[in-house]
C-alpha cells in the first residue's frame, strides 16, 4: 500500500469516515478486494459515491490506460467487506459488487464527473480505456 493510501485509511478510520485529504469528505470507501492469484486481501480507498443502502465506485487509475489490479479481483471475487462512513463511525459491512452494464454507464459515469472535474481529465490520459464502474451492494 502506498504512503497515500496509508495517509487517507488513517484519517478514514480515526476520523468515523470523514476523509479532508483530496477533498473526499464522507464520500470515501475502504474496499476489501481478494487478491485473485494470491488470496491476500488488498485494502483500496475509494470515492465510494452513495446511491440508496449501495455505493458506487469507479476503477479510473487516475486516468491510467490500465484498469487497477483492484478490478480484476473484484470480477474474480465479488463478495467482500468494505468500510463505510455512517453515523460518525467507521462499519465494516459485507457487500457484493457488481459491474455497472454498459447500458448504464453514461448516466453513472456523470455522477463522478459531476462530483470532480478530476475524473473529466482522466479521460484525457486513459488513450480511450472505458473505465469500468462497479456498485457495492449490501449482502
Amino acid at each position: 500500500m502506498t504512503d497515500f493510501n496509508d495517509t487517507i485509511i488513517n484519517e478514514f478510520r480515526s476520523n468515523g469516515g470523514h476523509v479532508e485529504t483530496a477533498g473526499f469528505g464522507d464520500k470515501l470507501v475502504v474496499l476489501h478486494s481478494i487478491g485473485a492469484k494470491s488470496g491476500d486481501v488488498r485494502l483500496n480507498p475509494l470515492l465510494g459515491l452513495p446511491e440508496g443502502n449501495s455505493w458506487l465506485i469507479v476503477g479510473s487509475a487516475a486516468g491510467s490506460p490500465k484498469d487497477p489490479a483492484w478490478v480484476h479481483n473484484l470480477r474474480a471475487t465479488p463478495d467482500i467487506d468494505v468500510e463505510v462512513p455512517g453515523d460518525g463511525e467507521v462499519k465494516t459491512i459485507k457487500v457484493h459488487v457488481s459491474e455497472v452494464p454498459d447500458s448504464e454507464w453514461a448516466e453513472n459515469w456523470k455522477k463522478f464527473t459531476d462530483f470532480s472535474d478530476g475524473f473529466k481529465e482522466y479521460e484525457k490520459t486513459a488513450e480511450g480505456r472505458t473505465f469500468p464502474i462497479f456498485r457495492l451492494n449490501p449482502a
